[in-house]
């Protein structure tokens, strides 16, 4: 897997542009639905403004994104694809999530998707680390808000049901 310095750097770029690109998919769900839908629904006072969410995110998805770099430029074969397919599949559960919560105005549904998001982000983490504990490291931000976002979605479920 040795490659030159510029493909590294051309694989970083790849892994943030999938990243950002595919949290896009789950974007289009929450917009159309933070002008009406969410603003409409009660929420514990200890909801952050959603101003706080944009670069929030924008920081966890860059961070992933490095991690994942890390993980593909230092791992064997052996241990990138296990490690890859847990992040690709923690992401795509992470954009569900958005699909669910926003785009299907399911709250509850959504309860149930973050958790299985939360355990294969630990999976994820865990495959990381195999590799680079920097890597691993830098995935554990996301959990700690994937938590939050969890104890979150529990108390807009119980307030809305």
């Amino acid at each position: 897997m040795e490659l030159s310095k510029k493909h590294h750097w051309l694989a970083l770029f790849v892994l943030i542009f999938a990243t950002f690109g595919l949290s896009a998919f789950g974007t289009l769900a929450v917009t159309s639905s933070l002008s009406v839908w969410y603003p409409s629904l009660a929420k514990p006072s200890w909801n952050p403004p959603s101003a706080v969410f944009g670069p929030v995110w924008t920081v966890l998805y860059l961070m992933m994104a490095v991690a994942a770099w890390l993980v593909w430029r230092r791992g064997s074969e052996a241990e990138v694809v296990p490690a890859m397919t847990a992040y690709f599949g923690q992401l795509v559960l992470n954009i569900l999530w958005s699909l669910i919560f926003f785009g299907l105005k399911a709250p509850g549904w959504a309860v149930f998707d973050i958790v299985v998001l939360w355990v294969a982000i630990i999976v994820a983490i865990a495959q990381f680390g195999k590799v680079s504990r920097i890597a691993a490291w830098l995935l554990v931000p996301y959990l700690a808000w994937v938590t939050f976002a969890s104890l979150l979605n529990i108390t807009i479920w119980r307030m809305n049901g």
